[in-house]
């Protein structure tokens, strides 16, 4: 079902670049301008200015960012900044973290994948799932990089079931006591270990017990649909030649579904529209839900954050459990879905989620028009969502717990797609440390 291509990657030539840790970058959709403008300060060959290059004045159809990173991009290569890799590879890559928010003193978590390319398949062919809607803007930038440059410069992130650990156990035991190509801490102190594993038994093995398996996209729902419509485009361009061609696949991180070390956060609504006061929060909630309060004081306002969050992890294990905070209102609401209300067992996988109830319940109770749901802003942080109402950047915080790995992919295999915002996986994979380059 999936055909995993290992693939001669190009990866940054330390000898020349010198630290690969002042080269790489964290994913483009997370980078703020601040950002961007930093990473491209950091280093001259500093990834981001092929992935997310800077707007200059005068940019027009001839000159612009993807015409820069396409030309750039040439440079490093004929420099040697760049370097492809002689064989066909697949690259065992771990991230070591400490998961966000958690307690001090708790132990790192180890995610554990692989980088290859991945044969393209049409979202409705049973291979390859998504579990997210996408907008247009962000596909059209990033087919206007690919046009440009030909090459995937930051991977898609997908998953697949592996419960015994058949896969990323040939790799593992591969590089084994051999030590890692690339090994750094980043910026926020994860440990990137990445080895090229080029044995070419291992790599069939590999390749070979993952054939059977679907994929579920976790990140990269847009490039995903951008590779799709640029492989369309070639086509045309080259008129429909005979086999595999280079743009016939696409670079993936690939991790099981049941690695422990995979983590999901939720992704907390915060609106910036005026909000009904709690009187008439009760008035329209109130059908629906159990009401419960955590009023606090200053002196009490930390203590009783803790216990609201808290309260709502746990009873959200086995219930839909949401958190509501209001602009100029000194407590704390948990919202517990009554039993009337709560979907049947017969119910899509899609309506089950608690951002769909989440979305269908609440958000259309408080912010009724298109306008006042555009304007909402988003974090995956319990404190941040709460802090911007308590300074008055939001209205309104309304809190959920994270969706399961279990429901993502109950979700995309039943053929439906998550609402816009619905998950994140973490810890994001780095931008720059393996790409590829498909066509010189």
């Amino acid at each position: 079902m999936s055909t995993i291509i290992p693939f001669h990657g190009t990866r940054y030539n330390a000898t020349v670049v010198g630290d690969v840790k002042q080269v790489v970058a964290p994913p483009y959709d997370i980078i703020d301008a601040a950002g961007q403008k930093a990473l491209h300060d950091r280093h001259p060959q500093n990834i981001i200015r092929l992935e997310l290059g800077l707007d200059q004045p005068g940019d027009g159809p001839a000159h612009n960012r993807y015409t820069r990173a396409a030309s750039t991009l040439r440079d490093w290569l004929t420099s040697g900044a760049l370097k492809r890799d002689a064989q066909p590879t697949l690259y065992y890559h771990t991230i070591e973290y400490l998961p966000p928010y958690a307690p001090a003193g708790s132990p790192t978590k180890t995610l554990k994948g692989f980088l290859a390319t991945v044969k393209l398949e049409a979202l409705d062919s049973g291979h390859i799932y998504p579990h997210e809607n996408t907008r247009s803007a962000a596909k059209t930038d990033r087919l206007n990089l690919l046009e440009a440059c030909k090459t995937n410069f930051s991977p898609i992130w997908s998953l697949y079931s592996d419960p015994q650990n058949t896969v990323l156990g040939l790799l593992e035991t591969a590089v084994k006591g051999k030590p890692a190509d690339i090994d750094f801490r980043d910026d926020v102190g994860f440990r990137q270990q990445l080895w090229a594993v080029t044995d070419s038994t291992v790599v069939t093995q590999a390749v070979d017990a993952l054939r059977s398996k679907p994929l579920f996209i976790a990140d990269g729902h847009h490039r995903y649909e951008t590779a799709l419509n640029y492989q369309k485009l070639r086509r045309q361009q080259a008129g429909a030649p005979a086999g595999q061609q280079p743009y016939d696949g696409v670079l993936m991180l690939l991790t099981s579904l049941e690695d422990p070390g995979l983590t999901v956060l939720p992704t907390h609504r915060v609106t910036t529209t005026a909000l009904p006061s709690y009187d008439r929060v009760q008035a329209l909630l109130g059908a629906t839900f159990d009401l419960k309060e955590f009023p606090f004081t200053a002196a009490t306002q930390a203590a009783t954050r803790a216990t609201f969050i808290e309260a709502m992890r746990t009873n959200g294990r086995t219930l839909p459990v949401f958190g509501l905070a209001l602009k100029g209102d000194s407590r704390y609401i948990t919202l517990t879905l009554k039993a009337a209300h709560r979907p049947n067992a017969q119910a899509s996988p899609r309506t089950k989620l608690d951002v769909s109830l989440l979305q269908q319940l609440v958000v259309t109770a408080l912010c009724p028009t298109q306008q006042e749901q555009e304007a909402i802003l988003y974090t995956k942080d319990d404190h941040e969502a709460l802090d911007w109402v308590a300074k008055g950047t939001g209205t309104g915080a309304l809190l959920l717990n994270a969706t399961k790995v279990s429901e993502v992919q109950a979700v995309a295999t039943a053929g439906e797609r998550m609402p816009h915002k619905s998950t994140y996986f973490f810890p994001k994979p780095l931008t720059g440390l393996v790409i590829n380059v498909m066509e010189g």
